[in-house]
């Protein structure tokens, strides 16, 4: 393994061991935050005037610059707020805590003369997107619910998962692919109403982050992306409230000080009232009591015991909750699901340099399906909960040098499709739940290295480490799938173990401030899989660990971009074009039903590839704002046990996706916002010949995925209205946001099937293709309030 990986570890132990000597040093360190609410603001630039030299804070608005000592201006920004410049005297480490204010909250703007240093052509980021829930709000929204996932969606490289759908498929991953997370933890089923909206209050939550291409060595489990989508931590100033009242569900938030500027909280939920809409048209009849409806409700505090010292808690409870029943064939269906997580985070500033986050955090989620008829009962359950405890350091060594390192184990307990029920005085239970438990380890060291004014360096490594332990029953089985033989594990006894080094290496040459061109090479490791079948419409897509016969997946993935600001950084452009491999992926064989039995010996397994161009242009201020996205791609699938073997395009398989977005600011009252998507058809597999089989006519289906629906596309408009208070000093204020979804009334295609008329035996046989289209034209109205 070192000789593998050996000159790639020395060369990260130089980088990381780097120091220079240039005198007398001091270090200027502390948090910025927003004035208005006390909130931290990640990402804030700190800017040394009249040199290159500067920084940016971290995730929770520390940062730390270490300079020779002498006299200087440092420039303290942030989008969408005034830029602040303070003179120092640098004899001596300080500690400058800093509160910049929104642009609105100052009569006149001060202007610096110094331009600000720009993330996109000067950072090592590759494939990253920030979109600040502000921005979110002002987009189109499908029945007003505002999403954060949707619009990641409309980011080149990101394709939705279908019509409507909150899930998303980044450069050729599957959705499991993707490391979904809120305030650290690991959300595992992002949708509400089966995925049409996603789980995530915008609300209460402050910026969604994505990383697509180079992911820093800070980030594992994945293959394909990190979504990191932080909560409001709580106006600790004044209280305040909002919310909304829209066509198929409400929200309400309040935040406020426990203590003022030392301590505050927030509390925001939602529910939708589809089941009370319905309730009256149904009462009368046979499907009294069917219904549908799904709540969430976040929940955070944070208390700053000393400038050294904050601790965070925050917790996300939400179910969906369907049922349908059938009072005349006494048929009752009962099918809940839900995500619960908690976490709990202790920032520490050890000294001017070091910064550290330690967090122990709590996910869960349960789907559940039960049915009864008369007197049979079955239920079927499936699931996942962990426990994880992670510490990430952050390390400022010198003003060039940004060291990031850190670890985090996680106990995985898998529950995959167990199946139960009784009929009379019967219990039908299996003897074995088929339970799982894992453990998974994973150590990091990165460096982001500015080498020069034009060349920078983001190197880093990452170890990471699974152990399927017991109790756990392994059995042996003959060629026909029969048991033959088991082997019983004890609890906490290894089965199997698996491991490896992931390195991560982001390069950044620019030739000037406007030009630069970034490439970067990652390998990632991915030991816990959701498996899914598209062939039937039973709940059995499950999470499944890596074990003695489900490999961990692994991928390589190549980046080289083009990077490019125009008009003094108004507009920013990127081209980029990438390759992924993906090994050991996973679907169910052919043919396949779910069984009493452990659902892997079902699985197969084969290799995947992607590649494409992805082209973006974002203009970032002025009255109109807004993006062109563009990407071109192939991702393909090969399985020894499917398809003959022959390689075929994956089901998110789409050559051409374009997005056109834009929001236009006309004045204070209203705003106006407009989506176009264009993408060629998802490929699908079809039946190509039909024949009798005695009486029964059967469907002959030809290669998988080789024929494709027709190109989808589809415009979206809104525009928010702020009227002017009756009363200048009113504390309430109001926003009316109107939306009209798919405003042609495209019938873009969700799925195809074939209905068949008359009869064979009078040779009046007919079968025809019908095509089921989800959205028509949706106009919908929102009543927005703050207080």
């Amino acid at each position: 393994m070192f000789t593998r990986y050996g000159p790639f570890l020395l060369v990260l132990f130089l980088l990381c061991s780097f120091k220079e000597v240039r005198g007398q040093q001091y270090t200027v360190s502390g948090f910025i935050k927003d004035s208005t609410n006390g909130e931290s603001l990640p990402g804030a630039t700190i800017q040394v005037l009249h040199s290159t030299n500067g920084v940016h804070t971290n995730n929770y608005g520390f940062y730390s610059i270490t300079l020779p000592a002498g006299n200087y201006i440092l420039l303290y920004s942030f989008l969408g707020f005034e830029s602040k410049a303070i003179a120092l005297s640098l004899n001596e480490n300080i500690n400058q805590n800093l509160e910049l204010y929104p642009r609105s909250y100052q009569a006149k703007e001060v202007v610096i003369s110094d331009k600000r240093k720009d993330a996109n052509v000067k950072s090592t980021d590759m494939g990253r997107a920030e979109l600040s829930t502000v921005q979110i709000k002002k987009l189109p929204a499908l029945m007003g619910e505002v999403d954060v996932l949707k619009a990641l969606q409309l980011m080149p490289g990101v394709q939705a998962a279908g019509e409507g759908n909150a899930g998303f498929y980044v450069r050729g991953g599957g959705p499991d692919q993707n490391l979904i997370l809120l305030d650290e933890a690991p959300v595992y089923n992002t949708g509400h109403l089966f995925g049409f909206f996603s789980v995530f209050n915008a609300d209460a939550i402050r910026n969604t982050t994505l990383i697509k291409g180079g992911m820093p060595a800070n980030y594992g489990g994945r293959l394909s992306s990190v979504v990191d989508i932080s909560m409001k931590e709580g106006n600790n100033k004044n209280f305040q409230g909002e919310g909304g009242i829209g066509l198929i569900s409400s929200r309400l938030s309040f935040q406020g000080p426990l203590k003022k500027d030392k301590a505050s909280f927030i509390v925001s939920g939602r529910r939708t009232y589809i089941d009370l809409i319905t309730r009256p048209f149904i009462n009368n009849t046979a499907y009294r009591g069917s219904g549908y409806y799904f709540y969430d409700l976040n929940v955070k505090m944070n208390y700053i015991f000393s400038d050294k010292d904050r601790v965070y808690l925050s917790g996300y409870i939400g179910k969906d909750v369907f049922s349908f029943n059938n009072n005349d064939r006494s048929f009752d269906v009962k099918i809940p699901w839900g995500n619960t997580t908690a976490t709990l985070r202790w920032n520490h500033v050890f000294n001017k340099k070091l910064f550290a986050n330690t967090s122990l955090i709590y996910n869960d989620y349960k789907f559940q399906f039960s049915a009864l008829q008369n007197n049979f009962d079955i239920r079927l359950s499936s699931g996942i909960s962990d426990g994880n405890i992670k510490t990430d350091f952050d390390y400022y060594a010198h003003v060039n040098h940004h060291i990031k390192f850190g670890g985090n184990y996680i106990y995985h307990t898998f529950t995959p499709s167990t199946i139960s029920g009784n009929q009379d005085s019967t219990t039908f239970s299996p003897e074995n739940a088929f339970k799982k438990y894992a453990h998974e380890v994973a150590l990091y060291l990165m460096d982001d290295w500015e080498i020069s004014p034009h060349l920078q360096l983001n190197a880093g490594v990452r170890y990471s480490g699974f152990m399927q332990i017991g109790p756990y029953t392994r059995y042996d089985r003959d060629a026909a799938g029969n048991r033959i033989d088991s082997v019983v594990y004890r609890r906490w006894q290894p089965v199997i173990r698996y491991g490896g080094l992931e390195p991560r290496v982001i390069l950044r040459w620019s030739w000037n401030d406007k030009n630069s061109i970034k490439a970067a090479v990652t390998r990632n490791y991915q030991f816990i899989h959701l498996v899914s079948n598209a062939g039937t419409t039973l709940p059995t897509d499950v999470w499944v660990p890596s074990t003695y016969l489900v490999q961990p997946q692994l991928s390589w993935q190549y980046t080289v971009g083009y990077f490019r600001n125009f008009k003094d950084n108004v507009y920013e452009a990127s081209a980029e074009v990438y390759y992924k491999d993906m090994q050991h992926q996973i679907e169910y064989r052919e043919g396949y039903t779910p069984t009493l039995d452990d659902p892997e010996k079902d699985f197969v397994f084969g290799k995947g590839e992607a590649y494409g161009l992805e082209l973006f242009v974002n203009k970032k201020r002025g009255r109109f704002t807004g993006w062109v996205g563009y990407t071109l791609a192939w991702t393909w699938r090969q399985f020894p046990a499917l398809n003959d073997g022959k390689r075929y395009p994956a089901k998110y398989d789409r050559r051409h996706d374009l997005s056109l977005v834009g929001t236009y600011d006309l004045n204070k009252h209203w705003s106006f916002s407009g989506i176009f998507i264009y993408g060629s058809g998802n490929t699908t597999t079809l039946p190509e010949t039909f024949y009798f089989m005695e009486t029964t006519l059967v469907q002959g289906y030809g290669s998988i995925n080789s024929y494709r629906l027709e190109a989808y596309h589809r415009l979206d408009l809104s525009a928010i209205y702020t009227p002017t208070p009756k009363k200048p000093n009113r504390r309430i204020k109001s926003s009316w946001a109107f939306s009209i979804y798919n405003v042609y009334s495209r019938k873009n295609p969700y799925f195809i099937y074939f209905d068949q008329t008359g009869s064979a035996l009078n040779g009046t046989l007919t079968v025809s293709a019908k095509q089921v289209s989800l959205f028509p034209i949706i106009p919908s109205v929102t009543y927005n309030f703050k207080f």
